[in-house]
């Protein structure tokens, strides 16, 4: 927009000192006849005023400008803050829409819109957007900065008052909500990732009150853990509360906190906390018992002294009680068989229980084997590895304990199965965490490449799955699941020869381990499984069975209780998955009809979820700083009048807030109009000399 200005100027034709010198000069010229009054004395100031204006050339000076508009900045803050609660999203929107109808009809004033974007884990970046935005504004045209925010901003400059978007240009917070809202939230100040299997971890934890006065009273809180029965306590408001949780199994558990809501509080997003917590196991304890010295005795050894997370207890029937010579115990080099203290005393304190070829020669009396099946029912883990001793009277089969093994021999002609043979995954096998993609193994176009075998103990299957065969199909390693604890029943004494790396060999350390931490539950080696795990907002359920039929659909279930089914993706080999939206914090439940699995959703942005009032304090001291105001809108409250002010005057008043009115303008064109052309000059000069002459002269 062009506009014209005129301005009076001057240029001399003497330098300025020497005009003022013949000024005083003339100011004494004058003062003998202004004290006389002497006639003539006004035409002769006037004479020598002509004569000062003439050599100081005073000029109409008129410039071409060319304005450009103010630029008010409006920022309109988008992170999770202000949107978790409708009402405070709705009045920002509703008062970006006014302001930008109020500014569209202000002249010579652009306004620019900023949304600030979700800031990640790191808040609301107000001010990395604000200096964005100010670099392609000119300083000489920005009119002032309008934040539409809640005030949680988490990137304040830390020199606070020391910070402006410019001279003179005003900072203004406008806020939805009304003053002095309030918000319970929990805060956690100690929550452990994991836990010892068998130890209990603690929980430290406030439940505050923000903004009130005083904290004070209790609330209820409600403490669910894997989706169990909920716990309620009650919890000092504004004090720490510990909780007490025992870590019982291994793999993740997923604790859901819910603080009830407190009446009138802007919103109960942050009443809850999901903590997960890894369940790990210490050093386990497992006791081998080798009924006999044998070739693969030291096979389990080795094996299970490898491991830096075992504490193995190892006992070798050197000496059965058909071999006594009646030589007495003192002359003997052979410990004596601790009975009591192994299956009596401290039988539940092994997390496993190894039988190498053991058989039942009157060591362990009736109600140690009855001790050792209980301890199976009631959660321990049993391996059995078995040769020709299995056959007969001896067996362990023929014990209490034959009750909670998968399977019992056939008579003594049939039960030995001597001929060589390579050891076949089953078809249920293939599907198996234990068993499936041991390197070597069989596939459907292909036979085992591992070593072979040559002896099987036949037998007849009653329970579990047989996941290897021997000879003939004859089951070979079965697999079981006795109350709440495991059995695994290995029916050859053969699988050292893949330790030796006879006829090539075999993954016998691979498919020991495996089966050993499948019989003490580890997670991932589960064959009946459903998991569920978040990340980046995306739910990700991976089931597994060993079902060879299509997968179920699974139903997921919200933190809000809100419910979906999703069709699962078959990966083969038992394998299946899905993918879902879950962007909403909290405890998410997925069910496929038998099993349920949880995944606890944190919050994108936890700084956001701190706070969820509408409070100035974070950014109080910049916007005073910048003669800025902080006002709240909603609730019945408008969005104050906005003006525009010069320098120097108030940018904030009684319902009314200020934008800088800057004039910012480039000069396009100078025309200059002397005063006291010399055409002019002369003859002025002349006619007031000759009037002072003509005053005088009377």
């Amino acid at each position: 927009m062009n506009s014209a200005s005129f301005a009076f100027d001057f240029a001399p034709i003497l330098p300025l000192w020497l005009i003022a010198a013949l000024a005083a000069v003339c100011v004494l010229a004058l003062v003998p006849a202004a004290l006389r009054r002497a006639r003539g004395v006004w035409w002769r100031a006037g004479a020598f005023a002509l004569v000062l204006g003439a050599l100081s050339q005073p000029r109409l000076v008129e410039q071409t400008r060319e304005t450009r508009p103010d630029i008010a900045l409006l920022l309109v803050d988008r992170s999770d803050s202000t949107t978790v609660s409708s009402n405070h999203a709705a009045a920002i929107e509703t008062a970006r829409r006014n302001i930008e109808a109020r500014l569209g009809r202000m002249r010579d004033l652009e306004l620019r819109v900023v949304d600030i974007p979700e800031g990640g884990n790191q808040g609301t970046r107000a001010f990395a957007a604000l200096e964005r935005a100010l670099a392609d504004i000119p300083a000489a045209r920005l009119a002032g900065v309008m934040l539409l925010s809640d005030g949680q901003v988490h990137d304040v400059p830390a020199d606070g008052t020391g910070w402006a978007p410019g001279e003179g240009v005003p900072l203004h917070l406008l806020m939805p909500g009304r003053q002095g809202e309030v918000d319970r939230r929990i805060r956690l100040i100690e929550a452990p990732g994991f836990g010892i299997v068998g130890r209990s971890v603690e929980l430290r934890l406030i439940v505050e009150d923000l903004g009130v006065p005083r904290q004070e009273g209790v609330a209820q809180l409600t403490i669910r853990r894997d989706g169990a029965a909920p716990i309620t306590e009650s919890v000092p408001v504004g004090r720490e509360h510990r909780i007490t949780l025992p870590i019982e199994r291994a793999g993740p558990s997923v604790i859901d906190l819910v603080a009830e809501t407190r009446p009138g509080e802007v919103s109960d997003v942050n009443n809850r906390v999901v903590v997960a917590i890894n369940g790990v196991r210490d050093r386990l304890r497992v006791l081998l018992v080798s009924g006999e010295p044998h070739a693969g005795e030291r096979t389990w050894r080795r094996l299970l002294k490898a491991d830096p997370g075992v504490d193995l207890v190892h006992f070798t029937i050197l000496r059965p009680p058909e071999k006594d010579d009646l030589t007495p115990l003192n002359e003997l080099a052979l410990i004596a068989f601790p009975v009591r203290e192994l299956f009596q005393v401290k039988l539940r304190d092994f997390d496993l229980v190894v039988f190498d070829r053991f058989a039942n020669r009157g060591i362990l009396p009736p109600s140690y084997m009855r001790n050792i099946a209980e301890y199976v029912r009631a959660g321990g883990a049993l391996l059995v590895s078995v040769g020709p001793e299995f056959v007969g009277p001896t067996s362990l089969a023929a014990t209490p304990l034959g009750a909670v093994l998968p399977a019992r021999p056939l008579n003594a002609q049939q039960a030995i199965l001597e001929q060589a043979y390579r050891p076949r995954i089953s078809i249920p096998g293939s599907r198996h965490p234990v068993t499936e993609g041991l390197p070597g193994a069989n596939s459907e176009t292909a036979e085992p490449s591992w070593g072979r075998w040559y002896r099987t103990i036949r037998t007849e299957a009653r329970a579990g799955t047989t996941v290897m065969e021997g000879a003939g199909g004859a089951p070979l390693l079965i697999l079981d699941r006795v109350g709440q604890g495991r059995v695994a029943l290995m029916l050859s004494d053969h699988i050292w020869l893949w330790s030796r790396g006879h006829d090539g060999g075999g993954p016998q350390q691979e498919l020991l381990r495996r089966t050993a931490h499948w019989l003490m539950r580890e997670p991932e080696l589960e064959e009946e499984d459903l998991t569920a795990r978040i990340e980046a907002g995306r739910l990700s359920i991976a089931r597994r069975s060993l079902d060879a039929g299509a997968p179920p659909e699974v139903t997921i279930t919200a933190p809000d209780g809100t419910t979906s089914r999703v069709p699962l993706s078959n990966n083969g080999g038992g394998r299946a998955s899905a993918d879902a939206e879950a962007t909403a914090p909290g405890l998410w439940q997925v069910n496929d009809g038998r099993r349920q699995a949880f995944a606890a959703a944190m919050p994108a942005n936890p700084p956001e979820f701190a706070d969820l009032r509408a409070d100035p304090a974070r950014v109080q001291s910049l916007v005073q700083a910048t003669g800025g105001a902080a006002r709240w809108f909603g609730d019945g409250a408008a969005v104050p009048d906005i003006r525009s002010v010069s320098v120097g005057r108030d940018a904030q008043g009684a319902g009314w807030i200020g934008l800088r009115r800057r004039d910012d303008h480039t000069v396009t064109g100078i025309a200059a109009l002397p005063l006291l052309p010399a055409w002019l000059m002369l003859p002025l000069l002349l006619g007031v000399a000759i009037l002072a002459w003509r005053s005088e002269a009377r």
